[in-house]
């Protein structure tokens, strides 16, 4: 049996990379305490956003999916599940809304974990809270056309066993002050990947997990900006990170940098979106087709109807669209391209 030390491991991670982005998201962390004192309109606003698009994403990144309207109301519990993948999808809300409310109280331990799996499955079935008996293969979406694997977890007999083992690992490392969280939340869900006791669609717990573990360091903002969603959109480079930090980890050989460094990025951009978007939901007296032009007229480049809604996450389309329409009639921004590939750009030349 491999052994779990963070202390060791963790330096290895002090790099001037790694280190600058955990010192960017401590900055950020200052920043954060204060907006969160104020503005509770607009945080229960984000919140409601950003638990929609937490759990479409992170389902999504399974196959587990539905419609975007039926994404929505079984988020807001405004329906009932009829589906498979909608009653998945309803496990993974209240798992989510039981971490967002009680994550100080719920334990980094392998009976926490067994509770919340147990919840992510309470609708598809009685399937959930037990480990798996056979060990389960990981492949990346897209390699999995290929078949060629990014890691062959523990054998089922060694799952309990190494489940504990980073529980207590990561306790004793947490509790030394001269340990920073950021750096050993990522090592531990590396290696809860890695061990994969639940089998079949642990990833999805594991980002449940990373959203505890932060919150209980006081990174709240997951709560408000999707980093579930952030994954998805860089699925790719997700997967590629797990393969590169998995590779020799029965050895204890592995290099955590990678996605050490992945997840730390993932973070700061939180952070920067959940600024971005407070600052554009705090401004009194503007309408929302003033700030989709706020949107365009901020951004250096080009800009899709997509990448607009995702910082306005509650103008609707039509009206993003108006306000684009508008803008275009004005010249005030030209439009590039058509169809899927239609994007916009601040007409610069134009006073």
């Amino acid at each position: 049996m491999r052994t779990f030390d963070y202390k060791k491991r963790y330096e290895s991670l002090l790099q001037p990379y790694v280190v600058a982005l955990v010192a960017e998201i401590h900055e950020y962390k200052g920043r954060q305490a204060l907006l969160t004192e104020t503005k509770m309109d607009i945080l229960l606003q984000l919140q409601e956003i950003a638990k929609i698009q937490s759990t479409g994403a992170s389902n999504r990144m399974e196959g587990v999916c539905t419609s975007d309207e039926r994404l929505k109301k079984i988020v807001l519990d405004k329906t009932i599940p009829k589906t498979r993948s909608e009653k998945e999808l309803a496990g993974y809300r209240d798992v989510l809304n039981s971490i967002c409310q009680n994550y100080d109280y719920i334990p980094v331990k392998s009976s926490a974990f067994l509770q919340l799996h147990r919840e992510l499955y309470k609708f598809a079935g009685n399937t959930g809270g037990r480990f798996k008996s056979t060990a389960h293969v990981i492949t990346s979406e897209k390699e999995q056309k290929n078949k060629l694997n990014v890691f062959l977890p523990v054998s089922a007999v060694e799952k309990t066993i190494y489940l504990d083992a980073i529980c207590e690992a990561f306790q004793d490392a947490y509790k030394d002050a001269e340990y920073d969280p950021l750096l050993l939340i990522p090592m531990f869900i590396l290696d809860f990947l890695c061990i994969q006791p639940f089998g079949e669609r642990d990833e999805r717990l594991s980002r449940l997990v990373t959203l505890l573990m932060l919150f209980q360091a006081g990174y709240i903002v997951g709560m408000y900006s999707s980093i579930e969603n952030l994954i998805e959109q860089t699925k790719e480079t997700y997967y590629a990170s797990i393969q590169e930090s998995s590779k020799y980890w029965y050895e204890e050989k592995n290099d955590d940098v990678p996605f050490v460094q992945y997840m730390l990025e993932i973070i700061a951009a939180a952070y920067r979106d959940f600024l971005s978007k407070m600052e554009l939901l705090a401004v009194s007296g503007i309408s929302k087709q003033e700030r989709v032009r706020k949107v365009v007229r901020g951004t250096m480049g080009k800009i899709t109807r997509v990448q607009i809604m995702g910082k306005c996450p509650d103008i609707s389309r039509v009206t993003v669209e108006r306000a684009l329409t508008n803008m275009v009639k004005k010249g005030e921004i030209l439009k590039i391209g058509g169809g899927r590939y239609t994007a916009y750009i601040w007409n610069r030349e134009k006073k």
